[in-house]
Order: C-alpha cells, then sequence, then structure tokens
C-alpha cells in the first residue's frame, strides 16, 4: 500500500480504524524526515496491510499543534483507534520493523483495560 497524506480533513477517520495506522510526522526542510522516508516508504511496501500516512507539519500545522509536535520526524503507531506509540526522532529499518512487530503482538483487550484503569483511578 502507498504512502498517504493526511490533513485535518481525513486524519481522524483514517486513524480511529481498526488495524494498524502509522503516521509520520514531517516536514521538506528537515534532513532527519528526509533519510527516514525510504524506511518508512520500504514498511509501506513490506506491510501493505498496515496504514502508513505522513502528515506535512509545514502544510498542517493545526495537526502538529494538535498533537503537540515540537521535533521532527515524530511517528505515531494507532492500533484500533488508540494511540501506542509516540515518539520523535527517526528509526532505522529494523528497529521500525521491531516497532510494527511490537505492535502487531499487541493484546488491545489488555491496552483497552490498562487505559479503563488508568481513567478509572483519576
Amino acid at each position: 500500500m502507498a504512502t498517504i497524506e493526511l490533513t485535518t480533513e481525513n486524519f481522524e477517520q483514517t486513524v480511529t480504524k481498526d488495524g494498524i495506522v502509522l503516521v509520520d510526522f514531517w516536514a521538506e526542510w528537515c534532513g532527519p524526515c528526509k533519510r527516514f522516508a525510504p524506511i518508512f516508504e520500504q514498511s509501506s511496501e513490506s506491510k501493505p496491510e498496515i496504514t502508513h500516512a505522513k502528515v506535512d507539519t509545514e502544510d498542517q500545522q493545526a495537526l502538529g499543534a494538535q498533537f503537540g509536535i515540537t521535533a521532527i520526524p515524530t511517528l505515531m503507531a494507532f492500533r484500533d483507534g488508540i494511540m501506542v506509540f509516540n515518539q520523535a526522532g527517526a528509526l532505522a529499518g529494523p528497529q521500525l520493523q521491531n516497532l510494527v512487530e511490537q505492535i502487531e503482538g499487541l493484546d488491545m483487550d489488555d491496552v483497552r483495560k490498562q487505559i479503563a484503569d488508568q481513567q478509572a483511578a483519576q
């Protein structure tokens, strides 16, 4: 599956669907973003069942502000509509592959229970 561009119009519907969605927050002027781009693209080709999406932080400043993006690239991962990863910094290919494997292995019932427990404790 090709990498898709996210905007304020399609972000919510994309990340809240079932399955895994990886979101790369980037900018054209960002050197580390340019080095991470082919790694992210390779992942999208090797894992077509996972949605790979990009947010241009220059063009979509509202999304960057909404998620408190202060450094790029920032990678977020959503599974079944729940953010399960959020980290600034470019990953090497094996690191991204390992992250995807960890996300695929998550017990989402347990994740939902942990979120419910945290909310109940507040």
